[in-house]
Protein backbone atom coordinates (compact mmCIF):
# COMPACT_ATOMS: atom_id res chain seq x y z
CA UNK A 1 0.00 0.00 0.00
CA UNK A 2 1.40 3.68 -1.22
CA UNK A 3 1.58 5.80 1.92
CA UNK A 4 0.72 9.48 1.06
CA UNK A 5 1.86 12.53 2.34
CA UNK A 6 -0.46 15.83 3.16
CA UNK A 7 0.03 17.53 -0.83
CA UNK A 8 -0.52 14.22 -2.20
CA UNK A 9 -3.80 13.47 -0.05
CA UNK A 10 -5.27 17.32 -0.81
CA UNK A 11 -4.32 16.55 -4.88
CA UNK A 12 -6.26 12.89 -4.82
CA UNK A 13 -9.45 14.82 -3.13
CA UNK A 14 -9.33 17.35 -6.05
CA UNK A 15 -8.61 14.71 -8.59
CA UNK A 16 -11.67 12.84 -7.61
CA UNK A 17 -13.60 15.51 -7.69
CA UNK A 18 -12.74 16.56 -10.98
CA UNK A 19 -12.96 13.41 -12.63
CA UNK A 20 -16.32 11.52 -11.22
CA UNK A 21 -17.21 14.15 -10.73
CA UNK A 22 -18.44 14.93 -7.44
CA UNK A 23 -18.89 17.92 -5.03
CA UNK A 24 -16.27 18.45 -2.54
CA UNK A 25 -19.46 18.67 0.12
CA UNK A 26 -20.67 15.18 -1.65
CA UNK A 27 -17.10 13.28 -0.88
CA UNK A 28 -16.81 15.08 2.82
CA UNK A 29 -20.36 12.84 3.15
CA UNK A 30 -18.65 9.77 2.14
CA UNK A 31 -15.94 10.62 5.04
CA UNK A 32 -18.66 10.99 7.64
CA UNK A 33 -21.05 7.82 6.45
CA UNK A 34 -17.81 5.97 6.71
CA UNK A 35 -17.23 7.06 10.19
CA UNK A 36 -21.02 7.10 11.41
CA UNK A 37 -20.65 3.37 10.75
CA UNK A 38 -17.58 3.13 12.33
CA UNK A 39 -19.02 4.36 15.27
CA UNK A 40 -22.11 2.69 15.44
CA UNK A 41 -19.88 -0.67 15.11
CA UNK A 42 -17.79 0.08 17.77
CA UNK A 43 -19.55 2.48 19.96
CA UNK A 44 -23.25 1.72 19.88
CA UNK A 45 -25.52 4.33 21.52
CA UNK A 46 -22.78 6.30 23.39
CA UNK A 47 -23.35 9.94 23.69
CA UNK A 48 -21.24 12.16 21.61
CA UNK A 49 -18.94 15.22 22.23
CA UNK A 50 -17.88 16.79 19.20
CA UNK A 51 -15.14 19.41 19.15
CA UNK A 52 -14.55 21.05 15.55
CA UNK A 53 -12.95 23.50 13.80
CA UNK A 54 -14.18 25.28 11.04
CA UNK A 55 -11.86 23.84 8.14
CA UNK A 56 -13.17 20.72 5.85
CA UNK A 57 -11.99 18.54 9.26
CA UNK A 58 -14.42 20.64 11.33
CA UNK A 59 -17.06 19.91 8.73
CA UNK A 60 -16.30 16.27 8.98
CA UNK A 61 -17.40 16.09 12.20
CA UNK A 62 -20.31 18.21 11.93
CA UNK A 63 -21.75 15.82 9.06
CA UNK A 64 -20.89 12.98 11.73
CA UNK A 65 -23.11 14.42 14.28
CA UNK A 66 -26.15 14.78 12.15
CA UNK A 67 -25.72 11.25 10.89
CA UNK A 68 -25.93 9.91 14.30
CA UNK A 69 -28.57 12.37 15.71
CA UNK A 70 -30.56 9.79 17.33
CA UNK A 71 -28.09 9.50 20.43
CA UNK A 72 -27.38 12.54 22.55
CA UNK A 73 -24.86 14.92 20.99
CA UNK A 74 -22.79 17.95 22.29
CA UNK A 75 -21.07 20.43 18.99
CA UNK A 76 -18.67 22.71 19.96
CA UNK A 77 -17.34 24.92 17.55
CA UNK A 78 -14.00 26.40 18.08
CA UNK A 79 -14.92 30.19 17.07
CA UNK A 80 -12.18 32.15 15.71
CA UNK A 81 -13.82 35.21 13.88
CA UNK A 82 -13.95 33.61 10.27
CA UNK A 83 -16.93 31.85 8.70
CA UNK A 84 -15.15 28.51 8.18
CA UNK A 85 -14.92 26.92 4.47
CA UNK A 86 -17.68 26.54 2.49
CA UNK A 87 -18.03 22.74 2.91
CA UNK A 88 -18.61 23.22 6.83
CA UNK A 89 -20.92 26.16 6.43
CA UNK A 90 -23.20 23.69 4.34
CA UNK A 91 -22.83 21.23 7.21
CA UNK A 92 -23.59 23.57 9.85
CA UNK A 93 -26.79 24.92 8.21
CA UNK A 94 -27.79 21.39 8.20
CA UNK A 95 -27.17 20.69 11.47
CA UNK A 96 -29.14 23.31 12.54
CA UNK A 97 -32.01 21.51 11.15
CA UNK A 98 -31.77 18.81 13.78
CA UNK A 99 -32.45 21.35 17.08
CA UNK A 100 -31.95 18.09 19.50
CA UNK A 101 -27.98 18.45 19.00
CA UNK A 102 -26.83 21.26 21.13
CA UNK A 103 -24.38 23.54 19.49
CA UNK A 104 -22.20 25.71 21.60
CA UNK A 105 -19.22 27.94 20.62
CA UNK A 106 -15.88 28.38 22.44
CA UNK A 107 -14.17 31.78 22.14
CA UNK A 108 -11.81 31.71 24.93
CA UNK A 109 -10.55 29.81 27.47
CA UNK A 110 -13.45 30.86 29.64
CA UNK A 111 -15.46 28.97 27.70
CA UNK A 112 -13.86 25.63 28.35
CA UNK A 113 -15.04 25.74 32.19
CA UNK A 114 -18.24 24.91 30.95
CA UNK A 115 -17.94 22.15 28.76
CA UNK A 116 -19.38 18.58 29.48
CA UNK A 117 -17.91 16.09 28.46
CA UNK A 118 -19.31 12.84 28.45
CA UNK A 119 -19.46 9.68 26.32
CA UNK A 120 -17.00 9.39 23.08
CA UNK A 121 -15.58 12.54 22.36
CA UNK A 122 -14.99 13.25 18.58
CA UNK A 123 -11.88 14.94 17.60
CA UNK A 124 -12.38 16.68 14.14
CA UNK A 125 -10.36 20.26 15.25
CA UNK A 126 -7.47 20.19 12.73
CA UNK A 127 -6.89 16.86 10.90
CA UNK A 128 -4.25 17.08 7.83
CA UNK A 129 -4.67 20.76 7.21
CA UNK A 130 -2.72 21.84 10.32
CA UNK A 131 0.44 23.88 9.60
CA UNK A 132 1.87 25.10 12.91
CA UNK A 133 1.73 23.84 16.30
CA UNK A 134 -1.36 24.74 18.65
CA UNK A 135 -1.52 27.32 20.83
CA UNK A 136 -3.74 29.55 23.02
CA UNK A 137 -7.20 28.41 23.40
CA UNK A 138 -6.85 25.63 21.25
CA UNK A 139 -3.82 24.51 23.13
CA UNK A 140 -5.71 24.59 26.53
CA UNK A 141 -9.08 22.50 24.98
CA UNK A 142 -6.48 19.97 23.67
CA UNK A 143 -5.24 19.17 27.00
CA UNK A 144 -8.32 19.47 28.34
CA UNK A 145 -9.55 16.81 26.16
CA UNK A 146 -6.57 14.40 27.17
CA UNK A 147 -7.33 14.56 30.62
CA UNK A 148 -10.81 13.55 30.78
CA UNK A 149 -10.68 9.84 30.41
CA UNK A 150 -12.86 9.15 27.78
CA UNK A 151 -12.41 7.55 24.67
CA UNK A 152 -11.02 9.99 21.74
CA UNK A 153 -11.77 9.39 18.42
CA UNK A 154 -10.00 11.91 16.03
CA UNK A 155 -11.27 12.00 12.35
CA UNK A 156 -8.06 12.03 10.30
CA UNK A 157 -5.49 12.61 12.23
CA UNK A 158 -5.67 13.43 15.99
CA UNK A 159 -5.38 17.26 16.32
CA UNK A 160 -1.74 18.87 16.55
CA UNK A 161 -0.31 16.26 14.99
CA UNK A 162 1.76 17.10 11.41
CA UNK A 163 1.42 14.36 8.49
CA UNK A 164 4.63 14.25 7.00
CA UNK A 165 6.86 15.71 9.66
CA UNK A 166 7.83 15.63 13.25
CA UNK A 167 5.16 16.68 15.80
CA UNK A 168 7.47 15.96 18.60
CA UNK A 169 7.21 18.74 21.34
CA UNK A 170 4.10 19.80 20.18
CA UNK A 171 0.70 19.84 22.44
CA UNK A 172 -2.13 16.47 20.57
CA UNK A 173 -5.13 15.31 21.14
CA UNK A 174 -3.97 11.67 22.58
CA UNK A 175 -6.16 9.29 20.33
CA UNK A 176 -8.02 6.19 21.74
CA UNK A 177 -8.75 5.67 17.60
CA UNK A 178 -7.76 7.29 14.67
CA UNK A 179 -10.57 7.13 11.96
CA UNK A 180 -8.73 8.00 8.65
CA UNK A 181 -9.35 7.25 4.93
CA UNK A 182 -8.19 5.42 1.95
CA UNK A 183 -4.08 5.22 2.90
CA UNK A 184 -1.42 5.33 5.26
CA UNK A 185 0.02 8.48 6.55
CA UNK A 186 3.18 8.35 7.29
CA UNK A 187 2.67 10.30 10.72
CA UNK A 188 0.87 6.46 11.66
CA UNK A 189 4.20 4.96 11.18
CA UNK A 190 6.23 6.37 13.33
CA UNK A 191 6.87 5.30 17.13
CA UNK A 192 7.13 9.15 18.31
CA UNK A 193 3.43 9.30 16.98
CA UNK A 194 2.56 5.90 19.15
CA UNK A 195 1.08 7.51 22.06
CA UNK A 196 -1.74 9.90 20.02
CA UNK A 197 -2.23 7.95 17.24
CA UNK A 198 -4.33 5.03 19.35
CA UNK A 199 -5.13 2.15 16.88
CA UNK A 200 -5.69 3.25 13.40
CA UNK A 201 -8.20 2.38 11.29
CA UNK A 202 -8.17 3.45 7.64
CA UNK A 203 -11.79 3.50 5.64
CA UNK A 204 -12.39 3.38 1.94
CA UNK A 205 -14.01 6.64 0.98
CA UNK A 206 -13.88 5.69 -2.92
CA UNK A 207 -11.45 8.14 -3.72
CA UNK A 208 -10.56 7.58 -7.84
CA UNK A 209 -8.43 4.57 -8.25
CA UNK A 210 -6.85 6.43 -11.35
CA UNK A 211 -4.79 9.18 -8.69
CA UNK A 212 -3.50 6.00 -6.61
CA UNK A 213 -2.52 3.71 -9.23
CA UNK A 214 -1.01 6.88 -11.00
CA UNK A 215 0.81 8.40 -8.33
CA UNK A 216 4.28 7.66 -7.83
CA UNK A 217 5.21 7.86 -3.31
CA UNK A 218 8.32 7.68 -1.29
CA UNK A 219 7.15 5.26 1.40
CA UNK A 220 5.25 2.38 0.77
CA UNK A 221 3.74 -0.14 3.79
CA UNK A 222 4.17 -3.85 2.57
CA UNK A 223 1.15 -5.89 2.15
CA UNK A 224 0.04 -9.14 0.99
CA UNK A 225 0.19 -8.00 -2.62
CA UNK A 226 3.48 -6.83 -2.13
CA UNK A 227 4.92 -10.17 -0.43
CA UNK A 228 2.93 -12.64 -2.82
CA UNK A 229 4.98 -10.70 -5.61
CA UNK A 230 7.87 -10.82 -4.17
CA UNK A 231 8.04 -14.76 -2.68
CA UNK A 232 9.75 -17.15 -4.89
CA UNK A 233 8.10 -20.29 -5.49
CA UNK A 234 10.25 -23.99 -5.72
CA UNK A 235 10.35 -25.57 -8.72
CA UNK A 236 9.88 -29.58 -8.09
CA UNK A 237 13.08 -30.72 -9.56
CA UNK A 238 15.10 -28.38 -7.67
CA UNK A 239 17.85 -29.91 -5.12
CA UNK A 240 19.82 -28.44 -2.40
CA UNK A 241 22.54 -26.30 -4.56
CA UNK A 242 19.80 -24.31 -6.19
CA UNK A 243 19.09 -22.96 -2.86
CA UNK A 244 22.45 -21.40 -2.23
CA UNK A 245 25.10 -21.95 0.65
CA UNK A 246 25.15 -19.44 3.15
CA UNK A 247 28.12 -18.62 5.96
CA UNK A 248 27.27 -17.35 9.15
CA UNK A 249 29.92 -15.33 11.03
CA UNK A 250 29.01 -15.27 14.34
CA UNK A 251 29.44 -15.35 18.30
CA UNK A 252 31.58 -15.36 20.75
CA UNK A 253 32.69 -16.45 24.24
CA UNK A 254 28.87 -16.38 26.34
CA UNK A 255 27.40 -15.23 22.89
CA UNK A 256 27.42 -18.83 21.14
CA UNK A 257 23.34 -18.09 21.51
CA UNK A 258 23.43 -15.79 19.00
CA UNK A 259 25.14 -17.91 16.67
CA UNK A 260 22.90 -21.04 17.49
CA UNK A 261 20.02 -18.62 16.38
CA UNK A 262 20.77 -16.89 13.69
CA UNK A 263 22.03 -20.46 11.89
CA UNK A 264 18.97 -21.81 12.45
CA UNK A 265 16.76 -19.07 10.68
CA UNK A 266 19.63 -19.18 7.49
CA UNK A 267 18.01 -23.08 7.55
CA UNK A 268 14.43 -22.68 8.16
CA UNK A 269 14.15 -19.99 5.53
CA UNK A 270 15.23 -22.18 3.14
CA UNK A 271 19.20 -21.95 2.61
CA UNK A 272 20.25 -25.04 0.64
CA UNK A 273 23.26 -25.26 2.94
CA UNK A 274 24.04 -23.48 5.82
CA UNK A 275 27.97 -23.57 7.29
CA UNK A 276 28.79 -21.13 10.19
CA UNK A 277 32.29 -19.99 11.77
CA UNK A 278 32.32 -19.63 15.70
CA UNK A 279 34.88 -19.66 17.77
CA UNK A 280 36.36 -22.88 19.38
CA UNK A 281 34.12 -22.68 22.72
CA UNK A 282 31.34 -23.31 20.56
CA UNK A 283 31.54 -26.40 18.70
CA UNK A 284 30.30 -28.60 20.87
CA UNK A 285 27.01 -26.51 20.96
CA UNK A 286 26.80 -25.87 17.62
CA UNK A 287 27.21 -29.91 16.58
CA UNK A 288 24.65 -30.67 19.10
CA UNK A 289 22.11 -28.29 18.38
CA UNK A 290 22.45 -27.86 14.84
CA UNK A 291 23.69 -31.21 13.16
CA UNK A 292 22.30 -29.67 10.09
CA UNK A 293 24.41 -26.89 10.40
CA UNK A 294 28.19 -27.53 8.75
CA UNK A 295 30.71 -25.82 11.29
CA UNK A 296 34.24 -24.41 11.29
CA UNK A 297 36.03 -23.08 14.10
CA UNK A 298 38.11 -20.48 14.85
CA UNK A 299 41.61 -20.45 15.80
CA UNK A 300 40.87 -18.46 19.05
CA UNK A 301 38.84 -20.10 21.83
CA UNK A 302 36.45 -16.94 22.25
CA UNK A 303 36.73 -14.82 19.50
CA UNK A 304 36.39 -14.50 15.66
CA UNK A 305 39.87 -13.89 14.17
CA UNK A 306 40.66 -15.85 10.49
CA UNK A 307 38.83 -17.82 8.11
CA UNK A 308 41.03 -19.63 5.59
CA UNK A 309 37.88 -21.00 3.31
CA UNK A 310 37.68 -19.30 -0.06
CA UNK A 311 34.94 -17.18 0.78
CA UNK A 312 33.61 -16.97 -2.99
CA UNK A 313 31.86 -20.18 -2.94
CA UNK A 314 29.31 -19.05 -0.53
CA UNK A 315 26.62 -16.25 -2.43
CA UNK A 316 25.44 -14.86 0.74
CA UNK A 317 26.99 -14.08 4.28
CA UNK A 318 25.75 -12.89 7.57
CA UNK A 319 28.42 -11.38 10.18
CA UNK A 320 27.17 -10.18 13.32
CA UNK A 321 25.25 -11.90 15.59
CA UNK A 322 27.18 -12.28 19.06
CA UNK A 323 30.40 -11.58 17.33
CA UNK A 324 31.89 -9.31 19.64
CA UNK A 325 34.12 -5.88 18.69
CA UNK A 326 37.81 -7.10 19.67
CA UNK A 327 40.08 -5.67 17.58
CA UNK A 328 40.93 -9.02 16.16
CA UNK A 329 37.17 -9.53 15.43
CA UNK A 330 37.25 -6.22 13.39
CA UNK A 331 39.99 -6.80 11.65
CA UNK A 332 38.79 -9.99 10.61
CA UNK A 333 35.83 -7.84 9.44
CA UNK A 334 38.18 -5.73 7.41
CA UNK A 335 39.30 -8.56 5.57
CA UNK A 336 36.27 -9.94 4.78
CA UNK A 337 34.92 -6.63 3.26
CA UNK A 338 38.18 -6.25 1.39
CA UNK A 339 37.83 -9.77 -0.90
CA UNK A 340 34.53 -10.56 -0.88
CA UNK A 341 32.18 -8.25 -3.30
CA UNK A 342 28.52 -9.84 -3.47
CA UNK A 343 26.10 -8.41 -0.53
CA UNK A 344 26.29 -9.17 2.75
CA UNK A 345 24.08 -8.99 5.58
CA UNK A 346 25.71 -7.12 8.65
CA UNK A 347 24.01 -6.26 11.93
CA UNK A 348 25.09 -6.39 15.57
CA UNK A 349 28.64 -5.96 16.29
CA UNK A 350 29.49 -6.45 12.91
CA UNK A 351 27.96 -2.72 12.70
CA UNK A 352 29.12 -1.43 15.96
CA UNK A 353 32.50 -2.63 14.82
CA UNK A 354 32.26 -0.43 11.81
CA UNK A 355 30.80 2.16 13.76
CA UNK A 356 34.01 2.45 15.69
CA UNK A 357 35.99 2.54 12.16
CA UNK A 358 33.62 4.38 9.92
CA UNK A 359 35.72 4.70 6.73
CA UNK A 360 34.66 0.68 6.41
CA UNK A 361 31.21 1.84 5.30
CA UNK A 362 33.04 2.55 1.80
CA UNK A 363 34.47 -0.87 1.97
CA UNK A 364 30.94 -2.68 2.33
CA UNK A 365 29.63 -4.34 -0.96
CA UNK A 366 26.80 -2.40 -3.15
CA UNK A 367 23.84 -3.88 -2.38
CA UNK A 368 24.64 -5.20 0.90
CA UNK A 369 22.21 -5.03 4.11
CA UNK A 370 22.32 -3.52 7.37
CA UNK A 371 20.14 -4.24 10.18
CA UNK A 372 20.46 -1.54 12.97
CA UNK A 373 18.56 -1.02 15.91
CA UNK A 374 18.18 2.49 16.27
CA UNK A 375 20.86 3.42 19.18
CA UNK A 376 23.08 1.13 16.02
CA UNK A 377 22.01 3.17 13.15
CA UNK A 378 22.82 6.42 15.71
CA UNK A 379 26.06 4.99 16.40
CA UNK A 380 26.82 4.61 12.59
CA UNK A 381 25.51 7.58 10.77
CA UNK A 382 25.18 10.31 14.07
CA UNK A 383 22.18 11.67 16.15
CA UNK A 384 18.86 13.24 14.98
CA UNK A 385 16.48 15.40 16.44
CA UNK A 386 13.40 13.31 15.29
CA UNK A 387 12.47 10.24 14.14
CA UNK A 388 11.16 11.93 10.49
CA UNK A 389 14.54 13.13 10.29
CA UNK A 390 16.16 9.92 10.98
CA UNK A 391 13.67 8.22 8.18
CA UNK A 392 15.34 10.89 5.61
CA UNK A 393 19.56 10.34 7.05
CA UNK A 394 18.70 6.02 6.05
CA UNK A 395 17.53 7.16 3.04
CA UNK A 396 20.33 9.40 1.98
CA UNK A 397 22.94 7.00 3.02
CA UNK A 398 21.01 3.66 1.42
CA UNK A 399 21.72 6.24 -1.55
CA UNK A 400 24.82 7.40 -0.83
CA UNK A 401 26.39 4.06 -0.23
CA UNK A 402 23.75 2.17 -2.21
CA UNK A 403 23.24 -0.49 0.63
CA UNK A 404 19.94 -1.73 2.05
CA UNK A 405 19.04 -0.11 5.72
CA UNK A 406 16.76 -2.05 7.98
CA UNK A 407 16.26 0.51 10.46
CA UNK A 408 14.33 -1.87 13.19
CA UNK A 409 10.98 -0.81 15.12
CA UNK A 410 7.73 -1.51 15.37
CA UNK A 411 7.32 -0.56 11.58
CA UNK A 412 11.00 -1.70 10.54
CA UNK A 413 11.72 0.81 7.40
CA UNK A 414 13.55 -0.88 4.83
CA UNK A 415 15.11 2.37 3.11
CA UNK A 416 16.68 1.21 -0.28
CA UNK A 417 19.54 2.88 -2.69
CA UNK A 418 16.95 4.01 -5.86
CA UNK A 419 15.12 5.85 -2.74
CA UNK A 420 12.34 4.02 -2.05
CA UNK A 421 11.32 2.58 1.22
CA UNK A 422 9.30 0.47 2.86
CA UNK A 423 7.34 0.30 6.14
CA UNK A 424 6.75 -3.25 7.47
CA UNK A 425 3.03 -3.89 8.50
CA UNK A 426 3.24 -6.85 10.76
CA UNK A 427 5.22 -7.63 14.18
CA UNK A 428 4.44 -7.04 17.69
CA UNK A 429 5.67 -5.96 20.98
CA UNK A 430 6.43 -9.56 21.83
CA UNK A 431 9.53 -9.66 19.61
CA UNK A 432 11.54 -6.76 21.28
CA UNK A 433 13.71 -9.58 22.91
CA UNK A 434 17.10 -10.68 22.85
CA UNK A 435 18.00 -12.71 20.17
CA UNK A 436 14.98 -11.43 17.60
CA UNK A 437 17.32 -9.07 16.02
CA UNK A 438 20.18 -12.65 15.23
CA UNK A 439 16.99 -14.46 13.82
CA UNK A 440 16.80 -11.52 11.34
CA UNK A 441 19.80 -11.71 10.11
CA UNK A 442 20.07 -15.25 9.68
CA UNK A 443 16.26 -14.79 7.81
CA UNK A 444 18.00 -11.95 5.38
CA UNK A 445 21.09 -14.37 4.65
CA UNK A 446 19.12 -17.62 3.96
CA UNK A 447 16.72 -15.22 1.42
CA UNK A 448 19.96 -14.02 -0.42
CA UNK A 449 21.86 -17.16 -0.49
CA UNK A 450 18.41 -18.47 -2.65
CA UNK A 451 18.95 -15.66 -5.16
CA UNK A 452 16.19 -13.34 -4.32
CA UNK A 453 17.60 -9.56 -5.00
CA UNK A 454 19.21 -7.65 -1.95
CA UNK A 455 16.11 -4.96 -1.73
CA UNK A 456 13.34 -8.21 -2.23
CA UNK A 457 14.85 -10.38 0.25
CA UNK A 458 15.23 -7.15 2.90
CA UNK A 459 11.72 -6.52 2.19
CA UNK A 460 10.33 -10.27 2.57
CA UNK A 461 12.60 -11.04 5.14
CA UNK A 462 11.26 -8.61 7.38
CA UNK A 463 8.10 -9.45 6.69
CA UNK A 464 8.19 -13.19 7.17
CA UNK A 465 10.33 -12.33 10.41
CA UNK A 466 7.42 -10.32 11.72
CA UNK A 467 4.94 -12.90 10.49
CA UNK A 468 6.70 -15.74 12.34
CA UNK A 469 6.45 -13.27 15.13
CA UNK A 470 2.28 -12.71 15.47
CA UNK A 471 1.56 -16.62 15.01
CA UNK A 472 4.05 -17.47 18.43
CA UNK A 473 2.43 -14.01 20.62
CA UNK A 474 -0.66 -15.41 18.67
CA UNK A 475 0.08 -19.08 20.32
CA UNK A 476 2.23 -18.30 23.25
CA UNK A 477 1.46 -14.51 24.57
CA UNK A 478 3.76 -11.53 23.43
CA UNK A 479 4.93 -11.97 26.98
CA UNK A 480 6.04 -15.53 26.68
CA UNK A 481 7.79 -15.72 23.33
CA UNK A 482 11.69 -15.40 23.09
CA UNK A 483 13.59 -15.02 19.59
CA UNK A 484 13.63 -19.25 19.57
CA UNK A 485 10.31 -18.72 18.66
CA UNK A 486 10.26 -16.85 15.79
CA UNK A 487 12.02 -19.51 14.05
CA UNK A 488 9.83 -22.11 14.96
CA UNK A 489 7.30 -20.20 13.33
CA UNK A 490 8.86 -19.94 10.11
CA UNK A 491 7.38 -22.67 8.80
CA UNK A 492 3.63 -21.73 9.38
CA UNK A 493 4.19 -18.11 7.94
CA UNK A 494 5.75 -19.65 4.60
CA UNK A 495 2.24 -21.32 4.68
CA UNK A 496 0.30 -18.34 5.19
CA UNK A 497 1.99 -16.40 2.39
CA UNK A 498 1.64 -19.35 -0.26
CA UNK A 499 -2.07 -19.51 0.81
CA UNK A 500 -2.38 -15.32 -0.28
Amino acid sequence: MKVFNAEQIRRWDQYTIEQEPVASVELMERAALACAAWLNEHYPDQPLTVFCGKGNNGGDGLAIARLLSTRRITVYILEFGHKGTADFQTNLSLLHQYPAIDIRFIQTEENLHSIAFSGVIIDALFGSGLNRGLEGVTAALVEKINETGCPVVSIDLPSGMFVDRSSAGNVQVAATHTLSFQVYKPAFLVAENAAYCGEVHILDIGLHPDFYDRESAQYELTDETIIHQLYKHRNRFSHKGSFGHALMIAGSYGKIGAAVLSTEACLRTGAGLVSCHIPRCGYEIMQARLPEAMVSTDLNHSINTHIETDLDVYPAIGIGPGLGTASETRTLLKEILSVYKRPVVLDADALNGIAKEPELLAQIPAGSILSPHPKEFQRLFGETANEFERLQLASLKAKELKLIIVLKGHHTLIALPDGKMFFNSNGNAGMATGGSGDVLTGILTGLLAQGYEPGDAAVFGVYLHGSAGDLAAEELSMEAMIAGDITKYLGKAFLAIEEQ
